[in-house]
């Protein structure tokens, strides 16, 4: 019998074998058998036994070990027992028109979370209105690696593109290393950089929002639903955010390949939706964050989604409230939270 060793095999037995019609059969080498060219099926029962039995040990660790959970900050403030009428699955959220400022729905607008990618929303605007040039070639550094969360990103160490091309994909893709040289490259480093951003917050009304990075991968950065519907009608303006937020997809050559990228957001490709501006987030303590400004009969609406549970959820909220605002001028005043 074989000894059960990798690498290793046994003489093969003189008798003649009967190839196994069973499925733990295995072929067993001939390297010490007198006819090396012959290939002979024999059945390793104590192997296949020994596998069985490390199988069932690895699913009883498996069973053994409790999942923990993982909950947002959201969560943890008790905010996903808040009940509001259309059962969204955002902990937090709030719906205007920006034509009049009116407030249509409302869900925990007032507290502040973590954003997460939502942050460079405002990295973009601080970008756009240093009035800093567009088509300097700027490198990705070591620096610009993610030692926090450690995502993955396609923007390779030393990869050189155009600060637009850096503003595209943290708007598009929501690309960290992308956020994070942007940062890196305004005028007095990052820090000056964050400092910026929380002094646009300041001048927005911003009151319950804090920035500590470029790219949102730190749940240091907070903002309210309200905050954040600030956020978006001042990014609106510009239509170089617009642009870059809402396209579908975009490919850059980085001088060895072509890279293609999609848009993080699904709704972008919905005919039925018209997005004029749009981002998403996700770290473990802010959940599925959604901010966007659309147009729905007619009427431009800006939605803000924090901490929502569920692949698609976010998503789901806003086709809920897309559906809740076409069904009649009526029902617009209805749900109220």
């Amino acid at each position: 019998m074989p000894s059960g060793k990798k690498g290793k095999s046994t003489p093969v037995a003189r008798q003649k074998a009967v190839p196994s019609k069973r499925k733990n059969a295995r072929i067993v080498s001939t390297r010490h058998a007198k006819k090396p060219s012959k290939r002979v099926v024999t059945l390793d029962r104590r192997t296949s036994h020994n596998r069985s039995r490390a199988a069932y040990r690895k699913v009883s660790l498996r069973r053994s070990v409790p999942v923990v959970p993982r909950y947002s900050f959201g969560d943890l403030a008790g905010l996903k027992n808040t009940y509001d009428p259309l059962s969204l699955k955002s902990n937090a959220a709030l719906v205007l028109d920006e034509s009049n400022l009116e407030i249509l729905f409302e869900k925990n607008s007032d507290i502040a979370l973590p954003m997460a990618s939502i942050t460079k929303l405002m990295t973009a605007l601080v970008v756009v209105e240093s009035m800093q040039d567009m088509n300097e070639i700027l490198e990705i550094t070591e620096e610009d690696v993610d030692v926090q969360k450690h995502t993955s990103s396609r923007l390779r160490v030393g990869t050189k593109m155009t600060r637009a091309n850096l503003l595209h994909l943290a708007l598009m893709s929501s690309e960290n290393r992308a956020a994070a040289a942007l940062g890196r490259n305004y005028p007095g480093g990052i820090s000056a950089f964050v400092n910026a951003m929380n002094i646009k917050a300041q001048v927005l009304g911003m009151s319950d929002s804090r920035y500590v990075d470029s790219s949102g991968l730190s749940s240091g950065n907070i903002a309210s639903a309200r905050d954040l519907a600030k956020l978006v009608m001042a990014a609106a303006q510009y239509p170089i955010l617009r642009k870059y937020s809402t396209d579908t997809y975009y490919s850059i050559d980085d001088g060895l390949r072509e890279m293609h990228y999609g848009n993080t957001n699904g709704l972008v490709h919905n005919p039925e939706w018209h997005i004029r501006l749009q981002k998403t987030g996700y770290i473990s303590e802010a959940g599925q964050c959604l901010v966007m400004q659309a147009v729905i009969n007619g009427r431009p609406i800006v939605m803000v989604f924090l901490d929502s549970k569920g692949k698609g959820a976010r998503l789901a909220d806003a086709q809920r409230i897309r559906s809740w605002l076409t069904q009649s001028e009526t029902s617009i005043t209805e749900p109220r939270v």
